[in-house]
């Protein structure tokens, strides 16, 4: 029953929903358009109900600038730093050494066949394999609280 279901398991099964959404910038509309944080706002809303914050506008070289780890802070306050791979996990990318962790994703499979989700600028969201390229850029792990927030 999806009340028994760990909220990693729900938030996989909500990321898939959103497989196909157009990529667009500062977006969270599951099948109109959302980027890699609007995607994880919207398992947050489908997990449960409101955001935790406000999110303000932000440019495509957001924190940059002042190398602020911004969302990797936000991350913190929300949600819960994560042990053993599993499955919902959320991923936080750095794209570039030395550059700030701007990219988020959901972590759908693990093994052999590991995968996960992600909204990525010219893709859309998708299912992508987690390749070791991709795992050499995870700088961060956290887990969704159980439970109503």
């Amino acid at each position: 029953m999806r009340g028994e279901e760990t909220a990693g398991a729900r938030a996989v099964a909500i990321a898939r929903d959103w497989l196909g959404t157009p990529y667009q910038h500062q977006a969270s509309v599951r099948g109109a358009g959302t980027d890699c944080l609007g995607l994880l706002r919207g398992i947050w809303r489908g997990l449960y109900g409101a955001e935790p914050e406000v999110i303000p506008a932000y440019t495509s070289d957001w924190s940059e600038p002042a190398r602020e780890e911004l969302l990797w802070a936000a991350a913190a306050r929300h949600l819960v730093v994560a042990g053993a791979e599993a499955p919902g996990q959320v991923l936080l990318f750095r794209m570039r050494d030395g550059a700030v962790a701007k990219h988020l994703g959901i972590l759908a499979r693990v093994g052999a066949e590991a995968s996960f989700i992600h909204a990525y600028t010219g893709h859309g969201v998708v299912e992508s394999p987690l390749s070791e390229p991709w795992r050499r850029r995870i700088v961060a792990r956290f887990q969704f609280p159980e439970g109503a927030r």
